[in-house]
């Protein structure tokens, strides 16, 4: 029993056209489905260099923004301080001037006090003299 000979040309056709369809066909549209696929990868790693470095640009910017800020504030905090001084010392300037000026309008009326109570006397004395002299109605010494 000898196989037909048109099953073995319908087995040598079907071996070649596997064969022409593998190479023409099979194996482009493989190489082409891997080469995506490597590309797809090389993309995929270069959004995730690309993102690795985006972080770590952004946490240098929050550093650098955080080290500003701190500089800032740092800054203003001097200048408060030295605004507070310059105000303290303005202010205790202004108080010892005031103090002089009280002190030397106190003794000022001070002596104005003692002026007018010696006046006083003088005038009460004097005035006592010349009641008694009216009252008396002569001179008194």
């Amino acid at each position: 029993m000898l196989p037909d000979l048109s099953v073995l040309w319908v087995i040598f056709f079907v071996l070649l056209s596997v064969a022409v369809v593998n190479t023409l066909l099979f194996r482009p549209l493989l190489r082409v489905m891997k080469e995506r696929q490597e590309r797809e990868s090389a993309a995929r790693a270069a959004a995730a260099g690309a993102a690795a470095e985006a972080e770590g640009a952004a946490a240098e910017f929050e550093s650098k923004t955080r080290a500003a800020r701190a500089e800032l504030y740092r800054h203003m905090d001097e200048t408060r301080r030295a605004a507070l001084a310059a105000r303290a010392a303005s202010l205790a300037e202004t108080r010892g001037a005031a103090e002089q000026e009280i002190a030397a309008a106190a003794s000022q009326l001070r002596a104005d006090v003692e002026q007018a109570r010696a006046r006083l006397a003088a005038d009460a004395a004097e005035l006592g003299k010349a009641m008694a002299e009216r009252v008396l109605d002569r001179r008194v010494s």
